[in-house]
This record gives structure tokens, sequence and C-alpha cells, in this order.
């Protein structure tokens, strides 16, 4: 998604780092730094929202929906604030 987006929105930039060899490791810069505040907000919203491995023993179901919420809203958050901005 970040090389799709670079390569739309900032096609001098793409350019350049394609041509100077260092879009891969500009890339995976971008990725390594996206599955970090990924794993951070999960992290956070679960312990603000009491998702717990207490809950998960007590309530699996419910435990993995609310998993999957605060997933999918970790994701929204790291493409707005991080891929999209690229």
């Amino acid at each position: 998604a970040a090389q799709t987006i670079l390569e739309a929105k900032h096609k001098v930039r793409y350019y350049n780092l394609l041509t100077s060899g260092k879009l891969n490791s500009y890339l995976a810069n971008v990725e390594q730094q996206a599955q970090d505040f990924f794993l951070r907000l999960v992290k956070d919203l679960a312990e603000k929202e009491n998702v717990t491995e207490e809950l998960k023993a007590s309530d699996m179901m419910l435990w993995v929906q609310k998993m999957n919420n605060i997933c999918s809203r970790a994701i929204e958050v790291v493409n707005t604030k991080l891929i999209f901005t690229v």
C-alpha cells in the first residue's frame, strides 16, 4: 500500500528513491513503523477497554469480538496517520 500511495501521490520522491536504490529500505522502514504503531495501539486499546486474558478465559467469543474491533480500529489509525501520509 505504501509503495502505491508513494508512487501515486509523490512521484518525484518515489522515482528518486527508486533510482537511488533506497526504495526497498524506505518501504521496509515504513512497514516496520506501521507494525510497531499497530501493536502499540492494540495493546493500549485493549488495556483501556479491559480486554484481558481473564476475559479471554471466561468469555472467548466476547474477547474475540472486542479484539477484532480493536484491530480494525488500529488498522484505520495506522493507515490514516502513517500509510496514507507516506
